[in-house]
């Protein structure tokens, strides 16, 4: 498959559609009146753009001031704070991967489809999905949604940083709430206006959304083909490299460190000293590879192929682009990560965070997922544990905790 080649989607037979996108209705709060005369002054920017004032009034019925929960959001973002380790263990773990070979097998069809049509490997479509919905349980939760129309223009108002990107993608989202393809109620998504199971902000739906169920329009919120399909559709137009992997881990010597953030050749690589800690040798030696050593100079070393940079043009996060390669290869069977990650000392890995949270729920003090995740609820049953103990209580997870529980 070519990159200029030109995706039609008829005769790809995609039939599931779930419901999972729940409806967010916009808040009816106290008038903020400089907000909305700024609503009122930007539909002449909407107008300019083909938004009709039937289409404009009905995006902003009912929101009468900002969201304030937008702004906190806006000032985190963990692909750019987490620790790498704890990043890829939030994300990379035996929760995501069995939820995800169990997805494979339901939308087996979906995805054979989506992969013979687009050329992108499924088990990286469902490490996005993975990745940015849960394989869609987020969108089932409310108190995680926002209302998009509501959410950009909070930004476009408040953010001068973000403004201009706020007032584009409002632009969009008015632009598909008038094509139809979704109706003003559901019209959810994140604080940023990324919208669905794949999270597509505004702009990027209206470049690659298809209707791959063939209902006659699209809908990455309610239709799971709709939505890992134009998932494939952005990275084969990105130049997905089709039956390419995205990277390869690799053990790196110190005298090679230096060449961290520099290409060459997988030969060259090799030449070099660097070896994959399976033990398998690379697959075309003539293919070009970059460096890449996210733990710092102690830690594992990956080899990213063309492929991990189409990632990127997903999220434009390393960290989020090596989170879905690995996960990929999970799911797919081809084994997780063989070195660790220079952890502080007495520091989880994700076996040992997993185990910590089955043995909070044994003991009765935690009734949440067994995810890896410690979120408020294992924070709360940590400190409940480490005062029971006699140990600091500081509500994070340690080895000395786990130790303790083990004896």
């Amino acid at each position: 498959m070519t990159k200029n080649h030109k995706y039609s989607l008829r005769g790809l037979a995609l039939a599931l559609v779930v419901t999972a996108s729940a409806g967010l209705a916009p808040h009816n709060a106290a008038a903020d009146q400089r907000f909305q005369k700024w609503i009122a002054d930007f539909y002449q920017t909407a107008a300019q753009n083909g938004i009709s004032k039937a289409t404009y009034r009905k995006a902003f019925a009912g929101v009468s001031e900002p969201d304030p929960t937008v702004l906190e959001k806006a000032a985190f973002q963990p692909e750019f704070t987490t620790k790498i380790w704890d990043y890829v263990d939030s994300r990379v773990n035996p929760y995501t991967v069995e939820i995800g070979r169990k997805m494979a097998a339901k939308h087996a069809s979906t995805l054979n489809a989506i992969e013979r049509h687009f050329g992108v490997d499924k088990t990286i479509i469902l490490a996005i999905w993975s990745m940015e919905s849960n394989y869609g349980a987020v969108l089932a939760k409310d108190d995680r949604l926002h209302y998009v129309p509501r959410a950009l223009a909070t930004l476009a108002y408040a953010d001068e940083r973000r403004a201009k990107f706020a007032q584009k993608q409002l632009i969009a989202a008015l632009k598909i709430l008038q094509n139809g393809d979704i109706s003003a109620d559901g019209m959810t998504g994140s604080w940023a206006g990324a919208m669905g199971h794949t999270q597509f902000i505004p702009t990027s739906y209206l470049l690659y959304a298809v209707d791959a169920d063939g209902n006659g329009h699209r809908d990455i919120w309610n239709s799971v083909p709709d939505a890992l399909a134009t998932s494939a559709n952005l990275l084969a137009k990105n130049g997905w490299d089709t039956g390419k992997t995205w990277g390869y881990e690799v053990q790196v010597p110190a005298s090679a460190a230096k060449q961290a953030g520099k290409t060459h050749t997988l030969a060259q690589w090799a030449a070099m000293g660097l070896t994959r800690p399976n033990g398998k040798s690379f697959k075309d030696a003539s293919t070009k590879a970059q460096l890449k050593m996210p733990g710092g100079p102690g830690g594992p070393g990956f080899l990213m192929t063309s492929n991990f940079f189409t990632i990127k043009k997903y999220n434009a996060s390393d960290s989020y682009a090596l989170a879905v390669g690995l996960l990929a290869d999970e799911i797919a069977g081809y084994g997780g990560m063989k070195q660790r990650w220079p952890r502080p000392d007495g520091t989880l890995d994700v076996k040992e965070k997993f185990e910590l949270q089955t043995r909070l729920k044994t003991l009765g003090y935690y009734d949440g997922e067994v995810d890896g995740n410690f979120g408020s609820g294992s924070k709360a049953a940590i400190s409940a544990v480490q005062q029971r103990l006699g140990m600091q209580t500081d509500g994070e997870p340690s080895l000395p905790l786990l130790n303790a529980l083990r004896r």
